[in-house]
Formats: C-alpha cells, sequence, structure tokens
C-alpha cells in the first residue's frame, strides 16, 4: 500500500457522455474513487488536465503563450469543480494553483502542500506548472517530485507500450519491460518527454492504469488490479 501518491485525472473524466464541459454525475463519480483511496489511509495530491474544456493543439490562436494560459485556466475550472464535490462527500480538500487565483484557490508553495497532504486533505493541484509550453504531464511530475510521492498513478487509454502508435501502423510492437529511458529516447507518445525526463531524473516511478473505468483507481492502489509500472 502506498503511503503519498499523485493521481493524474484527465479533464476529459469530468466530462461523462458529452465529452466536452463538466457533468456533474462523472464528477461525483471521479470524487467518490478519491475519497475512497483517502479512506485507505493514503495522502492523495491530484493533477486534473484541461482537455473538456481546452486543447491548445486544436485551435487556431497563433501565440502558443495565449493558448497554455488558457489551457490552465481549464484546469482550474476542473479542479474547483472537483475538490467541491470532494467537500459535499465529507473530505477535506484543498484546491492549489500554480497562477495567483488567490480568490478561488491557494497559490501553490511546497511546504503547505506536504502539511497538508500529512493532515489527510485531499490536495488538487491546478494550473500545470503555471508557465506555457510545459503539459499537465509535466506538471504532475513535478508536483509529485515536490510533494515526496511514491508514485505518479496515471489513468491511459492503453494496454501495453508499443514502438509507435498502433492506430497509425498495424506492424507497431510492444517494448516488453518498457522504460522512462525507452520513452525518452524513442520518443513514445505515451507521455510527454520533459515529464518522463523529470521522473528519469528523480526516481520517481509511473504507473499506467487503464482509464475506461473510474472505479480502477481505487481498485489499482488496494491491489484488486495491477498497472503497468515505468521508472
Amino acid at each position: 500500500m502506498y503511503k503519498r501518491i499523485l493521481i493524474k485525472v484527465s479533464g476529459e473524466a469530468l466530462a461523462g457522455s458529452k465529452g466536452y464541459g463538466l457533468d456533474t454525475a462523472a464528477i461525483h463519480v471521479v470524487a467518490e474513487q478519491l475519497c475512497k483511496i483517502s479512506d485507505m489511509g493514503v495522502e492523495l495530491g491530484v493533477v486534473i488536465g484541461g482537455g473538456n474544456f481546452w486543447r491548445g493543439r486544436d485551435c487556431k490562436i497563433e501565440d502558443r503563450v495565449t493558448t497554455d494560459y488558457i489551457g490552465m485556466l481549464g484546469t482550474a475550472m476542473n479542479a474547483l469543480a472537483l475538490g467541491d464535490t470532494i467537500k459535499s462527500l465529507g473530505h477535506e480538500c484543498d484546491v492549489m494553483s500554480a497562477l495567483d487565483l488567490h480568490e478561488v484557490a491557494d497559490t501553490f508553495d511546497t511546504r503547505t502542500a506536504r502539511k497538508k497532504l500529512a493532515d489527510k486533505h485531499i490536495v488538487i493541484f491546478s494550473c500545470g506548472t503555471g508557465h506555457p509550453y510545459f503539459s499537465t504531464d509535466t506538471g504532475a511530475a513535478l508536483r509529485a517530485i515536490e510533494i515526496g510521492a511514491e508514485a505518479i498513478l496515471m489513468g491511459k487509454a492503453i494496454d501495453a507500450v508499443y514502438d509507435s502508435d498502433p492506430k497509425k501502423n498495424p506492424n507497431a510492437k510492444i517494448i516488453e519491460n518498457p522504460t522512462l529511458d525507452d520513452i525518452i529516447s524513442m520518443n513514445l507518445q505515451i507521455m510527454d518527454i520533459p515529464a518522463a525526463s523529470l521522473c528519469k531524473q528523480n526516481n520517481m516511478p509511473i504507473v499506467f492504469f487503464p482509464a475506461n473505468e473510474a472505479s480502477n483507481m481505487s481498485d489499482l492502489v488496494s491491489g484488486k488490479i495491477s498497472g503497468l509500472i515505468i521508472k
């Protein structure tokens, strides 16, 4: 059993069948899973994406900096919705932001985050790293390292790691026992390279689990299912 972990949740997980925006029922399901993990005695940090509101690669805004800041604000909206739902379920939860959004979230600092986690609060980290050109994968890696997590749990729609995209290449081959070095050297698209590099440099393992069922989050932590461990 882990003592302290960070879970990366996709923004789409909060959109439900709509695929866009926020769905109350979907948010509730994710919140219940996080509360269940917290009830196991695990100190839990959460990083959430913003893809249910904004994907910079799909927009036509030319300024990458502006595009990335819009995405950060999308993660803040998700964090506030999820945090409020967690509180409604009777759990302590704090939303921290890499940007200065002091009216709605605490500005991130490592010591406060670690204290909240030690006090069994669920802590949601929003706005990625607070800087453009970095994804929420990299934000998750950075926060996990800063809070002293034992691992990053990341939901992905994958069954294995391939040497190329199996949807585009029918001859893609499964990589047995993949490592962070493989992700970096082969530029595999399972996660962002800066995130993989941070994890490699700081001995932070990543555990990928199937994202098709919300219950996989708590089942992985409890040991009911196994994830794909990359380190």
